[in-house]
């Protein structure tokens, strides 16, 4: 490779010239998000296929002063894996290693580069499942879901993808690898460091393999989609469930986001009219857990409903909650917040939140959705320009203001930086910048990211 960049030429003998994109139609994939809010100008993308090729790609950034951007699937919404201004983005998308599935620890190691929807695939083969899913299962890699400490349709029951791992392999700003994978539920030898690096976002260190707690592989599934009036309906019927030892997930979303998924995907409307709220829960278990499902309901207050236990009928059902993402960026460039709310005041901020958002920017237009049962709502607004920070701003304050925060699972990012102090004490934000100090002292891993 003939490069005027004598960097990229130093890693193209590291990983081989094919893996060093230096032209901008080769990068472009790779410097704007999935919402198509953020994006920048990389100095260049190198694609290394292992572990070491990390490690040599990593010592030579840090030795030329570089910073870097880890990259994994590009799925993340809240700009922490695009480049900001001329780093170098780190894709760590080859590496692929599946190795065999522990089936006597019911635990797995694989590559930072496997994509959900081929870890989930791999394991069922040998009759298991795993802890967390999510939408863009078919992009989103194991690495960048433990960068942001992914949550999901399944925390309620597994926890998030912190809560999955037993392992992490991940090399340092300077090249050194930490290797933490004996697969031990059992070790208190000091710091959790998969723990510690789950959530960071890709500014502590970059994850290549991480070893994964799976879970038994349940078939029987039981879905409920029922309709009601009010949020408070809603949560009445969630107090009823949550003593359903299958619960696993519990949906809640809206008449708007309802119409929107019908336009958009071509539905019908799942009743005959439309309710202001729904409330979509399934039940997984090894025999049909139908009976204990139609129980919690049974005297339930809500306007209709649909249940199922066949796969087909379930997709159907699944379908109005998933496919929201995909008919809400067809409307536009969304602003995407994902928020955590006690669940004492999700009714109040649910039922406030257009209310404020009308009363201070009008042209805003809120559609929410989200996993009700840990109390984390997705509001996403359109009608606004990319920049215009206007509806941010009084929905995170508001969202601290019922003592929420204003991440629950997407992370921070480069979005929201400037409310980060709303749900973090200045303690808390000092310890963390220590942190940072300590694993990236010349600062080139993800800079602007969490802090700003």
């Amino acid at each position: 490779m003939s490069s005027p960049d004598p960097l990229a030429e130093r890693l193209a003998r590291v990983v081989g010239p094919a893996h060093v994109l230096l032209d901008s139609d080769l990068r472009a994939s790779y410097e704007t998000d999935w919402t198509r809010r953020y994006h920048g100008n990389s100095r260049f993308v190198v694609r290394p296929a292992d572990t070491a090729e990390v490690a040599e790609v990593m010592r030579l950034c840090a030795e030329a002063g570089a910073p870097v951007v880890p990259q994994g699937g590009n799925t993340g919404l809240v700009g922490g894996g695009v480049p900001r201004g001329g780093e170098v983005v780190v894709s760590l998308q080859r590496l692929t290693s599946l190795e065999p599935v522990d089936s006597t620890a019911g635990e797995v190691t694989v590559g930072a580069g496997v994509t959900l929807a081929q870890l989930q695939e791999h394991v069922l083969a040998a009759g298991f499942g795993f802890g967390v899913d999510i939408a863009s299962r078919d992009s989103a890699t194991i690495g960048g879901m433990i960068a942001t400490n992914a949550g999901g349709i399944r925390v309620l029951r597994h926890g998030p993808m912190r809560a999955q791992l037993v392992g992490i392999e991940a090399v340092r700003a300077g090249g050194t690898v930490i290797r933490r994978l004996p697969g031990l539920t059992k070790d208190n030898t000091g710091y959790d460091l998969p723990g510690l690096l789950a959530g960071s976002e890709g500014t502590l260190a970059l994850v290549t393999r991480a070893r994964l707690r799976l879970i038994p592989l349940l078939a029987a599934r039981a879905t409920a989609l029922l309709a009601f009036d009010s949020v408070a309906g809603a949560l009445a019927v969630l107090a009823r469930v949550r003593a359903i030892p299958s619960l696993e997930a519990v949906e809640i979303f809206f008449r708007e986001g309802v119409e929107l998924v019908a336009r958009h995907a071509g539905l019908p409307l799942p009743f005959a009219k439309a309710y202001p709220t729904y409330l979509l829960v399934e039940c997984t278990a090894r025999n049909d857990p139908m009976p204990d499902l139609a129980a919690a309901l049974d005297g339930a207050k809500f306007l209709d409903s649909a249940l199922t236990s066949g796969r087909q009928q379930r997709d159907a059902l699944w379908a109005y909650r998933e496919r929201h993402t995909e008919s809400i960026n067809a409307e536009g460039i969304p602003h995407k917040l994902d928020v955590a709310l006690p669940l004492a005041r999700l009714e109040e901020f649910a039922g406030n939140v257009r209310g404020r958002l009308a009363a201070s920017v009008p042209e805003a237009r809120p559609i929410l959705f989200g996993h009700v049962a840990d109390g984390n709502l997705h509001v996403n607004v359109l009608g606004l320009e990319p920049d215009d920070d206007r509806a941010t701003d009084v929905i995170l304050r508001y969202v601290a203001e019922l003592g929420g925060s204003i991440s629950a699972e997407h992370g921070v990012g480069i979005a929201k930086t400037r409310w980060l102090h709303l749900t973090r004490s200045p303690e808390d934000i000092a310890t963390m910048r220590a942190l940072k100090q300590a694993l990236d002292p010349a600062g080139i891993l993800n800079p602007g990211v969490i802090f700003g």
